[in-house]
């Protein structure tokens, strides 16, 4: 990543204005849907418990060109949501992002963990270059609904 990366694009926290460029940006990137249920009222009580959704801004235009979304269970920070619109990858940003998100784990003194999926090469490579090391042969499940 080159140098004018790190100093041309902004990192902030998230602001309840952005939710509908967010929202945008993980449906271009596969990330978000219905079933999910990541709305502003999930991500502001995670922000509330420990948690922050960092917003990775491209200064020229304003637009939200990557998040990365933090959740705080008092043992772990879990990562959430990372990733980078369409428009923007290959160039480095996601390098940005990753960088701030484990900062942020450092600064609360817990541990940090993520899922990918396997078929998610690009990523994968992406968190063993910062340090995440791959656990093993687990299986997740989920409960999306109680009704």
């Amino acid at each position: 990543m080159s140098e004018k990366n790190k100093t041309t694009y902004i990192l902030r926290d998230f602001r309840d204005d952005d939710i509908d460029t967010v929202s945008e940006l993980w449906m271009a990137t596969g990330m978000g849907n219905a079933q999910r249920g990541d709305d502003i009222s999930v991500i502001k009580k995670t922000i509330d418990s420990g948690g922050k959704l960092i917003i990775l801004e491209d200064p020229g235009n304003g637009r939200i060109c990557g998040t990365s979304w933090l959740t705080n269970d008092s043992r772990r920070i879990y990562l959430h949501h990372f990733g980078i619109h369409p428009d923007y990858q290959g160039k480095g940003l996601s390098h940005i992002l990753a960088e701030a998100s484990i900062e942020y784990a450092k600064e609360c003194g817990l541990q940090i963990k993520l899922e990918v999926h396997k078929d998610n090469n690009i990523a994968s490579e992406l968190y063993q270059k910062h340090g995440f090391k791959y656990l093993g042969d687990y299986n997740v499940y989920i409960i999306r609904s109680f009704t």
